[in-house]
């Protein structure tokens, strides 16, 4: 890019050019001014979160009707369909209406499911494809949920941000999966950080610490393909995941950048696998620890681990000139400590379900017109979360701008998708795949 566009990009955290990429149809949000009218879901991605995002959705207030679902895998969409029949029959303004003809199998399951006249589509599929279904979305007109990250490499990063731009003026509602946000007691002490109350911040410390997620789902004998065999498995490849560092880790680093109220700057980060080495574990670390900076200066301490017996953690820890904020996503760990005294003093405020809460807040703001817009900050803090892999898997201290802006597309081209493609990784006659190794890899290459 230009130096011009450059500036702009960064200026906007939106490309100008985006105005002329043909997102920008005529179709416009459609706008529910009565509070029972019901709101048409479709639900692409149907994991585990994926079903736990549609089951909320059908239990916000209101009625919603779920009338469409699509997923690379119809064992997994009706097993999905099954459970979410479980989750709502109990809520007389939750409907299940999924035709056969509306449950679609397959890469470009998400067109047909965002064309099958739904208001408001989930999107829940390994993160990859983020970025081009919500790019879909926008250019038909529909509101969107979107799990986080919302990418897996930088490029996405940027499709997302033109995308969002273009949500913007369309008048679209787009709500992130970065349900900390919607949580009372990080609302709460998080806003007493910005009136500064504990005065000066001088550093955070954020974590996600633990033992792992789950092991690989299907062996190799259990599928036709290379491509099945990943998408089954898809945690431990960066096309489709990103590494942990991006998939769950984005929740402590978002909290950092929610405080700070500004993006990192840059970082410099180490990390590799220790004990997670088996090929069936992928490409992936199983530990990270970046030092991200701010414009002013302030560091944020950032770990995450995947090993078992260790120290764990899942926290965000903010230190200021006055007292220390610890969070949790269990409110019972949240608390000021003031530095004179040493006194806690402990949040006894809401405990609200957040994953209920982000969902009620979106179809609130569909039904009554609000502006309502997450992608943005979702997008900057999973470039953030990118930023810090880009830093370990090379050993390099990185800018943002840099990484932003120059930043390689991993993900394949929409229109290179198919069963019989070759992967962006492959293994060798070992069964291995290639592993970034500090120093020698140069992230900056596709």
């Amino acid at each position: 890019m230009s130096e011009t566009s450059r500036r702009d990009f960064m200026k906007n955290t939106s490309v100008a050019a985006a105005l002329g990429t043909g997102l920008l149809s005529t179709v416009s949000a459609k706008a529910f001014a009565e509070g029972d009218e019901v709101i048409r879901i479709g639900l692409v991605g149907c994991g585990g979160r994926g079903t736990g995002a549609a089951s909320q959705a059908l239990l916000s207030p209101g009625n919603v009707e779920l009338v469409a679902m699509g997923d690379a895998f119809k064992d997994q969409m009706d097993r999905s369909l099954t459970n979410l029949e479980k989750a709502v029959k109990k809520d007389e303004s939750a409907h299940i209406q999924v035709a056969q003809e509306n449950m679609f199998i397959g890469f470009d399951a998400f067109k047909k499911v965002i064309d099958s006249g739904i208001d408001l589509v989930i999107l829940a599929t390994p993160p990859g494809f983020r970025p081009m279904m919500f790019e879909y979305a926008v250019e038909k007109g529909v509101h969107v949920f979107m799990e986080k990250p919302v990418a897996t490499d930088a490029a996405g990063v940027r499709k997302v941000l033109e995308a969002a731009k273009v949500a913007k003026e369309k008048n679209l509602k787009v709500g992130v999966g970065l349900q900390r946000h919607h949580q009372a007691c990080y609302q709460d002490l998080i806003q007493r950080i910005h009136d500064g109350q504990i005065g000066d911040v001088r550093a955070l410390r954020v974590y996600w610490n633990g033992g792992g997620v789950w092991d690989p789902r299907k062996q190799r004998e259990e599928v036709k393909s290379e491509v099945e065999y990943q998408l089954r498995n898809w945690y431990y490849y960066n096309w489709l995941c990103g590494d942990h560092i991006n998939e769950q880790h984005i929740h402590n680093i978002d909290i950092g950048n929610w405080v700070m109220q500004k993006f990192p700057v840059s970082a410099i980060g180490m990390g590799g696998r220790e004990v997670r080495t088996d090929p069936k574990y992928g490409e992936i670390f199983d530990h990270h620890a970046v030092q991200f900076t701010y414009d002013d200066g302030t560091v944020m301490f950032s770990e995450c681990r995947h090993i078992r017996n260790c120290w764990n953690s899942v926290s965000e820890h903010i230190h200021g000139s006055n007292g220390r904020v610890d969070l949790s996503s269990n409110p019972r760990n949240c608390q000021i400590t003031w530095a004179n005294s040493g006194n806690v003093e402990r949040f006894k405020g809401d405990t609200s379900n957040p994953y209920q809460v982000e969902h009620n807040d979106l179809f609130a703001a569909i039904r009554n017109n609000k502006e309502y817009s997450e992608a943005e900050y979702g997008a900057m803090s999973t470039m953030s979360s990118i930023l810090g892999r880009m830093c370990t898997y090379s050993g390099k201290a990185i800018t943002m701008e840099k990484a932003l802006m120059e930043g390689p597309q991993i993900m394949p081209n929409p229109e290179d998708l198919s069963w019989d493609m070759t992967p962006p990784t492959t293994p060798d006659e070992n069964g291995q795949y290639p592993v970034p190794v500090p120093g020698v890899t140069d992230v900056f290459k596709s």
